[in-house]
C-alpha cells in the first residue's frame, strides 16, 4: 500500500513497510526509510507507482482553475476531498484528490488552512485585497528587474531622479530602488556611489560630498528664516580708530585692534571684539538659529554661516562703520610689559579692514628685518608684532621659526583650485593669534575671578577638552582660556560674551552656576564642531586630489612620515603607499600617481625612487 502524506509543509509519497496504527514506517522513492504519524496521511492508494503518482497529481493541480475552485467551495470550513468531488463532479480518484489538495495548499490567498487537509475559502474582500497586493508585488518585481538591467548597463532609471539623496546617503532597503542598486552593485563590483556616478547621476563629485554633509547635518537646508535684529542700548563712543586683519574672503569680522600713545610714554593696546550678544537675546529667534548651528562651517571656496547675513552685517567690524564691541585694553610700558588692563562695552570707529593678500607682501619677516615701514598702519603693526613676541615669551613659547607649521589656503574659481600656503608664526599670524590668546585668557580669568561660569578650553597631559570649570591650557601656557573672540562664528564665544557682559554690568549672569543649559551647549558645540572640522578636512582632501588631476601630475615628490605614510608634495595631502621600502622617517621619495578616486577621497601611488635622505 502507498500513501500520500504531508511533511515539513509539503507533500510526499511513500510505500508502507509497517502500520503501527498511530505511526507508519514508510520508504520513499529513493529508498530512504522514515517514521511518520498516521495523522499526516492524506491518501492511501495502490496505483499508480510512487514515481508516477506525485508527478500526475502535480499536473492535475496545475490544470485546476483556482478561481473556479474558490467559487465552487462552501463558505464554511471543508475537507479537501469534499471540494474535489464538487469540482470534478464525481467521486475523485486518488490522483484528482491529491491534485485538489496540492492546489488548495498552494493557494493561500484563496484558501486558509484550518488543519490537516481542511481549508476555508477566503472572504471576497480579503481575496480581492490579497490579489491586488500580489499583483502590486509582481509589478514591483518586474520594475526592479528593469532597474537592475538599466543600472548594469550604466543607465540611470528616470524614476531615480528624486530619490538619489535617499539612495546615496540614507538607503531604505525596503524600497525597490535600493534593492535594485544593491543587486547592480553586486553584479558590477562597484559601490553605490561609483555605480551611480557611472550612470551619470553625479555630475559634480564636489556636490556629492557637500550634499552628503548637508543631508546629514542640514536636512532643512542652509537658508535662514527672516529675522529682525533688535536695537540695543546706546553705548559710549571710544576715541580710538581700530583696524582689523583678516583673510580676503572674511565677512564675519570678529576682531580689531587699536593703539594709543599715552602721556607717560606707555601704550594702550585695544583688542576689540564684535558684540552680537547685545542684540541677540537668549532664546530669541536669532539665538535659536545660532544654537542650532553652533558654528560657521568652512570649506574651500565656500562657507555656511552660523548667523543670517543681516545679523552679521549688523555686528561685523566693517570699515567706515561705528560698531558695538567688547573691548580689552592693556596698558604696556616701554618693555612691552602689561601694566594694567580694563574691559569695556562700547562703540568704536573701524578705520580699515586690512587683508592678508595685500598685507603679507608688506608686513613680513623680511620687511621687518629691513625696517621697511612705508605702508599704512606700519608703525602700529610693528608695535603689535613686538608685543606679540613679548606675549609669546611670557607664555614660555619659543620664537624659533625653524620648524614652522604651514597653513594652507584654497582658492576656487570655476572649479579650478589654487593651493597656497602661509607659514604659521608669520608676523600676521603671530599678531592675531597672540592678541586673541591674550583676550581669551584674560577674559577667562575675569569670569573665574567673579565666580561666573563660562565654557573653557583646557589642556592637561596633551588632551584638549571643553569644560565649564576653569583649568590651565598647558599647550598655550595660560592659566585660563575661554573662547570669546569669535562670537559671530562660534556659539560658545557668544555664550561667553553674554557672561562677560553680565560681569561688566554687574548683573546676574545669563547662565548660573551648574546651569544644565550650559552643559548642553558644551556638548552640542563639541559634537557639531568636530563634525564640521571633519567635513572641512574632507573637502580639503577632495580639492588636493582635484589639484593633482588638474595639474596632470603623474610623478611627484613626497615626504615619508612613518612606515608607508607620506605627505604629497607641497599640498596638505597624506596617504599610504604600500610599495615604499623600509626607509627612515623624513626621507624624500619620488612617487608615481596611479589612480585618483574622488568619491572615496583616496589615491593609489607607486614608489619610484628615493630622492633625498634626511640628515
Amino acid at each position: 500500500m502507498n500513501i500520500f502524506y504531508e511533511e515539513d509543509g509539503g507533500f510526499k509519497v511513500g510505500n508502507i513497510l509497517a502500520d503501527n496504527t498511530t505511526s507508519l514506517q514508510v520508504e520513499n522513492t529513493h529508498g530512504k526509510r522514515s517514521k511518520i504519524k498516521s495523522a499526516n496521511v492524506m491518501l492511501r492508494f495502490e496505483r499508480p507507482s510512487l514515481s508516477e503518482f506525485l508527478a500526475q497529481a502535480e499536473q492535475t493541480a496545475a490544470e485546476i482553475d483556482v478561481d473556479f475552485l474558490w467559487e465552487a467551495s462552501p463558505q464554511e470550513e471543508f475537507e479537501f476531498s469534499a471540494l474535489a468531488q464538487e469540482y470534478f463532479g464525481h467521486a475523485p480518484n486518488p490522483i484528482e484528490s491529491a491534485g485538489a489538495l496540492i492546489r488548495l495548499h498552494g493557494s493561500p490567498m484563496h484558501f486558509y488552512k484550518k488543519g490537516k487537509g481542511r481549508y476555508k475559502a477566503a472572504p471576497p474582500d480579503a481575496l480581492k485585497s490579497a490579489l491586488a497586493s500580489a499583483e502590486k508585488k509582481r509589478l514591483q518585481a518586474e520594475q526592479q528587474e528593469r532597474y537592475i538591467a538599466q543600472l548594469i548597463a550604466f543607465h540611470l532609471p528616470a524614476e531615480f531622479a528624486d530619490k538619489l539623496s535617499m539612495i546615496l546617503y540614507k538607503p531604505d532597503r525596503n524600497t525597490i530602488e535600493v534593492k535594485a542598486v544593491e543587486a547592480a552593485c553586486a553584479a558590477t563590483h562597484l559601490s553605490a556611489a561609483h555605480l551611480l556616478e557611472k550612470c551619470g547621476a553625479l555630475p559634480s563629485i564636489r556636490d556629492f560630498h557637500l550634499n552628503k554633509f548637508l543631508f546629514e547635518n542640514f536636512p532643512r537646508g542652509v537658508g535662514f528664516p527672516a529675522v529682525t535684529v533688535e536695537e540695543h542700548p546706546e553705548l559710549p563712543l571710544a576715541k580710538v580708530n581700530a583696524f582689523s586683519i583678516d583673510d580676503a574672503s572674511t565677512t564675519e569680522i570678529d576682531d580689531a585692534f587699536s593703539i594709543e600713545k599715552l602721556e607717560d610714554g606707555n601704550w594702550r593696546i585695544g583688542i576689540h571684539i564684535a558684540a552680537p550678544s547685545l542684540g541677540i537675546p537668549l532664546n530669541s529667534d536669532i539665538d535659536k538659529i545660532a544654537a542650532q548651528r553652533m558654528s560657521t562651517v568652512y570649506m574651500p571656496g565656500d562657507k555656511i554661516t552660523m548667523l543670517p547675513d543681516n545679523v552679521v552685517q549688523a555686528f561685523t567690524l566693517c570699515a567706515d562703520k561705528v560698531c558695538s564691541a567688547l573691548s580689552l585694553y592693556v596698558e604696556v610700558n616701554e618693555a612691552l610689559e602689561i601694566v594694567t588692563s580694563e574691559s569695556r562695552i562700547e562703540r568704536l570707529h573701524i578705520a580699515a579692514n586690512l587683508r592678508h593678500d595685500t598685507l603679507e607682501p608688506l608686513f613680513n619677516e623680511e620687511t621687518l628685518a629691513e625696517g621697511k615701514l612705508d605702508y599704512a598702519y606700519a608703525p602700529e603693526l610693528k608695535l603689535l608684532f613686538d608685543f606679540a613676541n613679548a606675549l609669546e615669551a611670557v607664555r614660555g613659547k619659543s620664537s624659533d621659526n625653524s620648524n614652522q607649521q604651514i597653513d594652507y589656503t584654497f582658492h576656487i574659481d570655476n572649479d579650478h583650485v589654487t593651493i597656497g600656503h602661509r607659514l604659521r608664526g608669520s608676523p600676521i599670524d603671530k599678531v592675531v593669534s597672540e592678541l586673541m590668546i591674550l583676550a581669551n585668557s584674560m577674559w577667562g580669568k575675569l569670569l573665574d575671578d567673579n565666580a561666573v561660569p563660562g565654557i573653557y578650553r583646557t589642556q592637561n597631559n596633551g588632551k584638549v577638552k571643553m569644560s565649564t570649570v576653569a583649568a590651565p591650557h598647558q599647550g598655550l601656557g595660560v592659566t585660563h582660556y575661554a573662547w570669546s573672540s569669535s562670537p559671530l562664528r562660534r556659539y560658545v564665544d557668544l555664550v561667553n560674551q553674554r557672561q562677560l557682559i553680565s560681569v561688566l554690568r554687574g548683573e546676574p549672569p545669563t547662565y548660573a552656576k551648574n546651569d544644565t543649559a550650559l552643559f548642553a551647549i558644551l556638548r552640542d558645540f563639541d559634537t557639531a564642531y568636530t563634525t564640521y572640522n571633519e567635513f572641512q578636512r574632507g573637502m580639503e582632501r577632495y580639492w588636493c586630489l582635484r589639484w593633482l588631476q588638474q595639474e596632470k601630475i603623474t610623478q611627484i615628490d613626497a615626504l615619508l612620515l612613518r612606515e608607508n605614510l607620506v605627505k604629497i608634495g607641497d599640498i596638505p595631502l597624506v596617504g599610504r603607499v604600500p610599495s615604499i621600502p623600509e626607509l627612515p622617517a623624513n626621507t624624500k621619495v619620488m612617487l608615481e600617481i596611479v589612480t585618483i578616486d574622488l568619491l572615496d577621497l583616496n589615491f593609489e601611488a607607486r614608489y619610484v625612487a628615493q630622492v633625498e635622505t634626511p640628515a
